[in-house]
């Protein structure tokens, strides 16, 4: 992760606070591994064929690791699973917001102090450069106390909440972006697959993650935000649709993805793949297809976050 502005000595600032403790506790697997699956170096990874709700081929599926920023799909999933919910309610950044991923080195959107965005346009601050700030924002938003420690803590025991209705018995969250405060913030690759099915089952979460890019005007002033999607998965593998990135020191590159070809989505999980997540995601689908792709991978702007 980075922060806009100080790149180079802050790329992995989030990564070390989320550092704190490792999680990699093995759990007896009850679906034995599909034999002659992908050859990939990831340490835990998971293929779903979404429509059947079938599982593909697993390794470790059960094995808990820290996740980093792929977090961040279950925070815009409780938002949008609130009943009645405005994407269209203006939220009013706080200089809280910027201090915190000023204070973490976190990834940003480089949301400003004073402007005013719509819970819909935060998805995309949020989804696609990854912005703990607009993390920060909907949780203190949607969260309920009156302080926004309060309101923060409360938001975190919602997606808790959310992840056992899901069924997601081996995850925990104790962020509402990734940042985790001791270690307590970990999912499995199979509880991560059924996260992205329910993400992609929302029109609005599969509209904002399957964005290369998107600009955003402030609803009160004069400035227009351009975030672009740190997945770079997205044009560059054929019927790619998302999902999220993330990068901690303990939880390593991690990847949520999903591609869809004809009628059907496969959905895929890795997690903590030193140095081959995206050529790793595409022998994985590539795999679930029965295709080869030849896969160059889209280049992000320099000026873009990294995840």
């Amino acid at each position: 992760m980075e922060r806009s502005g100080r790149r180079s000595t802050r790329r992995w600032g989030a990564a070390v606070v989320a550092s704190t403790a490792a999680v990699a506790v093995a759990l007896p697997t009850t679906t034995a591994e599909a034999a002659g699956g992908p050859d990939i170096s990831a340490k835990g990874a998971f293929l779903l064929d979404s429509g059947a709700n079938r599982t593909l081929w697993s390794k470790d599926a059960d094995t808990k690791r820290q996740m980093a920023s792929t977090t961040k799909i279950m925070t815009a999933v409780t938002v949008l699973g609130i009943k009645n919910v405005d994407l269209n309610k203006k939220i009013t950044i706080k200089q809280s917001y910027r201090d915190y991923v000023a204070r973490t080195g976190a990834s940003t959107a480089d949301l400003r102090t004073g402007d005013q965005l719509t819970v819909r346009q935060l998805m995309y601050a949020l989804m696609l450069p990854s912005g703990c700030d607009a993390a920060y924002a909907l949780a203190d938003t949607f969260g309920s106390g009156s302080t926004e420690a309060a309101r923060t803590t409360s938001f975190i025991a919602k997606m808790n909440k959310k992840a056992a209705e899901l069924g997601m018995k081996n995850t925990k969250y104790d962020s509402f972006d990734g940042i985790s405060r001791a270690g307590n913030n970990y999912t499995t690759p199979r509880d991560s697959a059924k996260l992205a099915r329910k993400a992609l089952a929302s029109k609005t979460l599969s509209t904002v993650v399957r964005a290369t890019s998107t600009k955003q005007k402030a609803a009160n002033v004069n400035r227009l935000y351009t975030w672009y999607n740190t997945n770079k998965l997205l044009d560059s593998y054929q019927g790619a649709i998302g999902i999220k990135t993330g990068t901690g020191t303990t939880a390593g590159p991690c990847l949520i993805f999903a591609a869809q070809r004809g009628k059907r989505t496969v959905v895929g999980v890795i997690l903590n793949d030193p140095t081959n997540r995206y050529p790793d995601a595409a022998k994985m689908l590539d795999w679930a297809f029965k295709t080869k792709t030849k896969v160059k991978l889209r280049q992000l702007p320099p000026s873009a976050q990294q995840d």
